[in-house]
């Protein structure tokens, strides 16, 4: 549990309005081991977001240093952000963001045929089995519940096997026992893959499944500390 999997230093996020520059995350520094299970808990515009968003590659930081899975993203542009999330990085957010026109095996079989994998089909199989779906293959958005959508949509986030993965409030559009099953599901996988999971949520109690909880306020970190987790 040495070795980082995600190293932050002295990460500054600004961005330009009309009313002038907007400081979004002021000088964080954040160390997560490969392997762990981290939540980011805090209120909504705390910048809880915006730090997984710089962390999984998706926006760049203003300055600061970001290394993730031994990729330096404080060096690549956005294309070359783009190439560095491959393989390395898996994102499930609050919606499910599922293409309409395809299955669900060719929604989770997608990224790995752009990836060039040839054995994409079955991979994207064996994931949505994983999560419960193996019935619903053939099966279009539309014709899946709002936890089933979700299931896909974590199915697609780790057929590659990636080793970290993003959740950023993932139940926030389910009701409270098909959340759960999610999450259930989440932390099985993080648990039989070794994934590092880091979590983003504004909800203590989900928190509390985590073996480490960071706490941001007004684009800060203001608290860093272990859980009282015993399952995650």
């Amino acid at each position: 549990m040495n070795v980082p999997s995600i190293n932050l230093e002295a990460v500054h996020l600004s961005l330009n309005s009309g009313a002038g520059q907007v400081h979004i995350l002021n000088d964080v520094s954040l160390r997560i081991a490969a392997g762990e299970s981290v939540a980011i808990l805090g209120p909504s515009g705390s910048g809880k977001s915006s730090l997984m968003a710089i962390a999984s590659g998706l926006e760049r930081a203003t300055s600061g240093t970001v290394e993730v899975a031994g990729a330096d993203f404080s060096a690549l542009d956005e294309d070359g952000l783009a190439l560095a999330r491959r393989g390395r990085i898996g994102i499930v957010l609050q919606a499910f963001h599922l293409i309409p026109t395809m299955t669900a095996l060719e929604n989770v079989a997608t990224p790995l045929e752009l990836a060039g994998s040839r054995d994409a089909t079955p991979q994207a199989r064996a994931a949505l089995e994983a999560v419960g779906l193996g019935h619903r293959l053939e099966h279009y958005p539309a014709q899946l519940s709002g936890g089933e959508q979700q299931r896909v949509a974590l199915a697609r986030a780790t057929v590659s096997r990636p080793p970290i993965l993003f959740a950023d409030e993932p139940t926030g559009n389910l009701d409270g026992t098909t959340g759960a099953a999610i999450i259930d599901l989440m932390f099985g996988l993080h648990k039989d893959q070794g994934t590092t999971l880091v979590l983003i949520t504004h909800d203590p109690a989900l928190a509390a499944r985590c073996r480490r909880i960071i706490e941001m306020r007004d684009g800060r970190i203001v608290a860093d500390r272990p859980s009282q987790a015993v399952a995650a």
